[in-house]
């Protein structure tokens, strides 16, 4: 049985509560490379090490392009990752969103108005084609 149109809008009212108390958010990923600084008396250097590191970096597209930005402290990571974290969940609040909109707009009646001047046009140059030959 679907749900009545009534509480969908009840659900879509509660949705974009949610959404209007979210924090801070941004698209991205995290990473935390390690490198080899190319010293040979480094111990880098060692076949079984790990190497310099990690150094996490913030990752995102913008405008198209690939932005990588350090992430100097423990502090700027646990930042990145609670934006991410609330951004995951704004594109969660936002699908169900076009779900509930989509199930609304579905059981919504559609209202019944006159005739405006361009659809009288067009209804009238299609009632004058000519018959075939």
């Amino acid at each position: 049985m679907p749900e009545p149109l009534s509480a969908l809008i009840q659900e879509r009212s509660l949705l974009l509560r949610q959404v209007a108390e979210l924090g801070d958010f941004q698209p991205g990923s995290i990473s935390s490379p390690t490198r080899k600084c190319g010293k040979p008396s480094c111990h880098c250097a060692r076949p079984d090490d790990s190497g310099h590191g990690p150094h996490y970096q913030l990752t995102q597209k913008v405008d198209g392009k690939t932005v990588t930005q350090s992430l100097p402290s423990v502090a700027a990571l646990r930042k990145a990752e609670n934006e991410i974290a609330e951004y995951r969940r704004f594109r969660s609040l936002a699908d169900d969103l076009v779900g509930v909109n989509r199930k609304i707009c579905h059981l919504r009646p559609v209202e019944q108005t006159g005739q405006t001047d361009q659809e009288k046009k067009r209804r009238k140059r299609s009632s004058r084609k000519s018959p075939a030959k």
